[in-house]
């Protein structure tokens, strides 16, 4: 596949995630006490955000560069801390991401698919 059709490839699977993580949120709450105190919602939020940014390493550099509004490299230690933290995740700023965060992601890389 040549990096144009897989950068968009990647976009539309981490479109999914952010779905998923919308999902999540929807099926549980859209409230911040129960994402802290909920383990199993924190984790099916923690598993989306890993894969985006397992995802976003798949993006070619050039791609990265031509979109310098998404904070590439911080989506990517995002995951770093999720695979590696065995727990230390700070819920306060997972939640932060998965309500402020993904929506804008979603929407930037749906809007890039829809131009391609």
């Amino acid at each position: 596949m040549k990096p144009p059709d897989r950068n968009i490839s990647v976009l539309e699977h981490i479109v999914v995630y952010c779905e998923q993580i919308e999902q999540t949120v929807e099926r549980f709450g859209n409230d911040a006490e129960i994402f802290r105190t909920d383990s199993i919602y924190r984790n099916a939020a923690a598993l989306c955000i890993l894969q985006i940014g397992e995802l976003v390493g798949k993006l070619t550099d050039e791609f990265r560069a031509q979109h310098p509004s998404v904070p590439w490299r911080q989506i990517k230690a995002m995951r770093n801390i999720v695979a590696h933290s065995y727990g230390t995740v700070d819920p306060e700023i997972t939640w932060e991401i998965i309500s402020d965060d993904i929506p804008v992601l979603k929407q930037y890389c749906s809007t890039i698919i829809a131009s391609a």
